[in-house]
């Protein structure tokens, strides 16, 4: 008879399992890009991260007699509750092979542990938060995920709703390419110059040499921009500089916008090339030599993703972030590039939602957030 058993990872031995799981689970799927190791890491709590400064999280690992077949890890976000009222929970990074049972001894163990915290609900997936990696692929199986979004086997969705959790939202991918521009509906047109016109804007990209500025400027436009956003908790200023040291070698100034109305900063564009070619030949490993091979051979990469266009709220629906992502657009052009992904955007999110349609980009991909009521204690 087949035995389950679901384990708290304390341990050294059970981390590295934890850890290791994916690359076998995954070995045979020629998409799935591994995680930069040191930094999911320190997202799951094996080593510090600001985030679990003010957050709480226990990782679990499921075995079927005796080999390690799943993980998962439930979360406390204090910073959330405390915004919403709420005593959610949520779980993240989980991963387990086509299974219900052993899926469901791991749903079980992070709804205990949170039922234990005093929470009440439970979200996910979010690794750990909607600040970083977040969602279940459900839709665009075919390509391989852009740099920090999530990608799972098809099967991930039904472990979760048979559970018992429900979709809460969901966020989607937009495919561009440049042969796209010729054929831009000329509303857009209109709206970026009629912004021009009335605004005194000013556009430049982020500098190298003032970088940490740079980056502090960006963080407050973007926990300003977002407050009404579904879900959404502002960064602390630990978090941001976290952040900001780690993207310090990789953000390429062509892919950033910085947009000034009569000499004050109001909005940001921000893209990223998309290293997770790159990442797979490392394997996840920026040490000793991975970090070296991912900055010289991004000169290579023909693809962006656009993360995102932020506006400070006084700002907002006027199209200033249309005007953003028009300033990167001649560098973008002179270093070769010829795709973007606009990811992610929230289904809730019509106005980027209607912008991008228009522009002519298509929805690829397509990540699910799922909620549940955790039942008392009897």
């Amino acid at each position: 008879m087949t035995q389950y058993s679901v384990v708290k990872v304390e341990t050294k031995q059970q981390r590295r399992e934890f850890m290791q799981l994916i690359w076998r689970l995954y070995k045979n799927d020629p998409n799935w890009i591994p995680p930069l190791r040191m930094n999911q890491e320190e997202l799951v709590g094996f080593r510090p991260h600001p985030f679990y400064n003010d957050a709480t999280c226990q990782p679990f690992i499921v075995l079927k007699d005796g080999e390690v077949v799943g993980r998962i890890v439930g979360i406390v976000n204090n910073g959330h509750n405390r915004r919403y009222n709420e005593k959610r929970g949520f779980f993240g990074f989980f991963d387990c092979i086509d299974d219900q049972q052993a899926a469901h001894a791991l749903f079980q163990a992070a709804c205990d542990y949170l039922r234990g915290q005093g929470m009440t609900d439970v979200r996910g997936p979010c690794n750990p938060s909607l600040n970083y990696e977040i969602g279940t692929l459900v839709e665009g199986f075919d390509t391989p995920p852009t740099f920090m979004m999530t990608y799972n086997w098809p099967y991930y969705d039904k472990l979760i709703t048979s559970f018992g959790f429900k979709k809460t939202q969901d966020l989607y991918a937009f495919d561009g390419h440049i042969n796209m521009l010729d054929n831009l509906d000329p509303k857009l047109k209109f709206v970026i110059e009629e912004v021009k016109r009335r605004f005194n804007v000013t556009l430049r990209p982020a500098s190298r040499r003032k970088f940490g500025k740079e980056i502090e400027l960006f963080l407050n436009i973007y926990n300003q921009a977002l407050q009404a956003t579904w879900g959404f908790v502002p960064l602390t200023e630990a978090e941001s500089k976290a952040i900001g040291f780690s993207l310090k070698f990789l953000i390429d100034p062509a892919v950033t916008s910085i947009i000034e109305v009569d000499g004050k900063a109001v909005g940001v564009g921000l893209g990223m090339p998309d290293y997770n070619p790159i990442i797979k030949k490392i394997d996840g490993r920026l040490f000793p030599f991975g970090a070296l091979r991912l900055l010289w051979e991004r000169r290579k990469l023909k693809k962006i993703r656009v993360i995102s266009t932020n506006v400070v709220p006084e700002y907002q629906r006027w199209g200033l972030g249309l005007v953003a992502l028009e300033r990167m657009l001649p560098d973008c052009l002179a270093k070769g590039i010829e795709e973007a992904e606009f990811s992610w955007v929230l289904e809730s999110n019509d106005l980027s939602r209607g912008s991008l349609e228009r522009a002519g980009t298509k929805r690829s991909k397509t990540y699910r957030l799922y909620d549940m009521p955790l039942a008392p204690t009897s």
